[in-house]
Formats: structure tokens, C-alpha cells, sequence
């Protein structure tokens, strides 16, 4: 891969509610179904690509932003291979509820979904890409950075947050029993006769009531909470074998594997250069 078209990851630790990638060609990195515990926001900045939502394929290209709630199944794709760059805001859940609510479009602290799922509205755009260089940029002060993150998402709040969005229908105590037990579980080698006998389903049952709920099979729940254990560990600086082991792959390349298909990342490019290697690249 042509090392301009790698995805580029900006964090920073005086800010951890919020994490930044930017990708110049997403025919590079095409994702599979997967969700995130944390809301997203993402820009097309040029080209077209289809963006699955639940159960809802939307259209989208250059100027458009499409937004994700906690937790909702989703992917986006390039149409036809057809070159598209993009931009993706991941925000702390916790964190933007307190926003929401001290903006007064939550009565409370606990999350809401949003109903709005893409926005074209040009100005919203343009604050959007200007945040983007905002966090960006090395030589903005870390109050510039603060405020113009929350500067924009209170507008972008006033502007979609009129309603909640229709939620999942409920889990039944069952289902809501195996889903925890996958949640604290998710690094061992666990069976489907295990999750059956956990929630007195039948295989097919479980499977199906499962996917029709979660948006994704059992299985593929497993492996999207994996990859988030595997992205903690990467951050807090963990080696990747070292992350794989921990995470419950049978081995690197697994890892690496499922990382890229549901990360559109490799493990590498989402952890950064290490210390060391910063630190060689600087005498270099």
C-alpha cells in the first residue's frame, strides 16, 4: 500500500474522549459488519461508498456525514472500487451524554440514540473538516483543540438530536444473559453448546433470535468484542503478539486477519510507531 494512502490515527492522551482517523483511498481498507461501543461520526471527503446500517443501505458520497449510535451493526464500502477518502470521529459515549445534557436535549446522563443517520447539510461539513485539521495539526494549543471539538459537536447536537431513534427491540433475559456472558468472556475459547446451555436455546434458536436483535450472529459478536479488547491493549501499548495471545486468537496472523477486516486497519497501523521507534526515527 502506497504509504500516503495508509490510514492515519490521531489521539491524544490529554484528551481521551475522542480519537481521529483519516483514510485518502477506501478502496484500500473495506470493512466488515461490526459496531463500535462508542458513537461515531464520519465525513466523506470525496467519492461515493454505501453505508449498511442496520438494516438500512444508504448511498452516501463526497460532503456527506453519516452517524453511528453505540453498539448499531454497520459498514461502509467503496461503489464499485471506485476511489473514496473519508474521515472518522469516535467520541466517548459517557462523555457526549454529558454534553447532550448540559446542551438540555438529554433530561438525564443516560444515552439516547440518535435517530438521524447521514447529514449533507454544507456548514456541518465544513466545521467538521476543520475540526479534522484542527486535531490534526501539531502546532494547535490543546485549549483550541478542546474547544473547537466541543464547539462543534453542541451544533451538530442542536442540529440532529430531535428525536431519539427507534431502538433495538428489547433482548429478552435470555439473549441479554448471553451477550453479557460473551462480554466477559470474550478471550476465552468458548462453544456454542456453552452459550445453548447458558440460555436453554436450541442452536438454531439461539442463532437466529441472536442475530435478529444484536444485528450480528453470536460468533461475530465474539470476534467484534476481540478486536475492541485488542485496540485497549494496543493503545496502552501492548505488543501485537503480545495482544493477539491476550485477546484469545490462536495466533498472530488470526489476529491480524479479523483486526483488518473489521478495523480496516492493521494492527500496526492503529497502534503507531512505538517509543523506540520513535525515537530511532528522530536520530534518523
Amino acid at each position: 500500500m502506497n504509504d500516503s494512502h495508509q490510514p492515519r490515527f490521531w489521539r491524544d492522551a490529554r484528551m481521551p474522549q475522542v480519537e481521529l482517523r483519516k483514510v485518502a483511498d477506501g478502496r484500500e481498507v473495506c470493512y466488515a459488519l461490526h459496531s463500535h461501543r462508542h458513537w461515531s461520526l464520519g465525513a466523506i471527503t470525496g467519492g461515493r461508498s454505501t453505508f449498511l446500517y442496520r438494516d438500512q443501505m444508504l448511498p452516501v458520497s463526497e460532503g456527506a456525514l453519516v452517524l453511528m449510535n453505540p453498539e448499531w451493526p454497520h459498514a461502509c464500502n467503496p461503489v464499485d472500487n471506485e476511489p473514496w477518502s473519508y474521515l472518522m470521529l469516535y467520541v466517548d459515549t459517557g462523555w457526549l451524554c454529558h454534553l447532550r445534557h448540559a446542551c438540555g436535549l438529554l433530561p438525564g446522563t443516560q444515552w439516547r440514540d440518535i435517530a438521524t443517520a447521514v447529514v449533507t447539510d454544507p456548514a456541518l461539513y465544513r466545521g467538521y473538516c476543520a475540526l479534522a485539521d484542527c486535531l490534526l495539526d501539531t502546532g494547535r494549543e490543546l485549549l483550541d483543540k478542546q474547544t473547537q471539538l466541543v464547539e462543534y459537536l453542541s451544533d451538530l447536537m442542536f442540529s440532529v438530536d430531535g428525536g431519539a431513534a427507534e431502538s433495538f427491540p428489547a433482548a429478552s433475559a435470555e439473549l441479554a444473559q448471553v451477550a453479557a456472558y460473551l462480554d466477559a468472556h470474550c478471550t476465552q475459547d468458548l462453544s456454542l453448546d456453552d452459550l445453548c446451555a447458558l440460555s436453554g436455546y436450541s442452536q438454531g434458536h439461539l442463532i437466529r433470535s441472536f442475530r435478529r436483535h444484536f444485528g450480528m450472529t453470536p460468533h461475530a459478536y465474539l470476534l467484534n468484542r476481540r478486536v475492541q479488547y485488542g485496540q485497549r491493549q494496543l493503545k496502552n501499548g501492548l505488543s501485537i503478539a503480545a495482544t493477539a495471545h491476550a485477546a484469545g486468537f490462536a495466533d498472530q496472523a488470526h489476529f491480524q486477519r479479523t483486526f483488518k477486516r473489521l478495523v480496516a486497519a492493521t494492527p500496526c497501523q492503529y497502534r503507531g510507531p512505538s517509543e523506540q521507534e520513535q525515537k530511532t526515527a528522530r536520530r534518523q
